[in-house]
């Protein structure tokens, strides 16, 4: 094992992106598989929750509309954000709804929950089962992209 305070120029200087490590990766099937599994856990469990709850049909219908807001703002957010991270062309504008949307459905669910006469387990049971959904939203369309990427570069 190397002392600490031997480090080497090497170790010091961050990797260059050059033509070697430039390539794409592709996804594991363990993490795009658990990415879809988290995914559909928390949209189905989110639904599954709002089927069996006592609320009125219209607020049912508003927590519903917030998840299917949600989803569609994070996926955007994660393709713009990816976009200008490959110098792909976005546009101000459309970044800066896509983090609006996002954080508007945030916004829009705790307010629900604030309000809403539920229990604070059901409210914690949907605020859970939202993040969980969103976030792994994030990660389904990275491992969709990079696996297209990936198919693209070694055809």
């Amino acid at each position: 094992m190397e002392p600490l305070n031997n480090k080497t120029e090497e170790m010091l200087t961050p990797l260059k992106h050059t033509e070697e490590h430039k390539g794409s990766f592709k996804p594991t099937s363990a993490f795009v598989g658990a990415s879809w599994i988290a995914m559909l856990t928390g949209i189905v469990g989110y639904c599954i929750g709002l089927w069996n709850a006592t609320m009125e049909l219209n607020e049912k219908g508003y927590y519903f509309v917030i998840l299917l807001f949600g989803l569609f703002a994070v996926i955007s957010v994660q393709k713009s954000v990816r976009d200008k991270a490959e110098g792909l062309p976005v546009t101000e504008i459309y970044y800066g709804i896509s983090w609006f949307a996002t954080l508007a459905s945030i916004i829009l669910l705790i307010i629900g929950l604030w309000n809403a006469d539920l229990l604070l387990s059901e409210k914690g049971f949907y605020a859970m089962s939202f993040i969980l959904s969103v976030f792994s939203a994030i990660a389904v369309q990275k491992n969709t992209r990079d696996a297209k990427l990936f198919k693209e570069e070694n055809i």
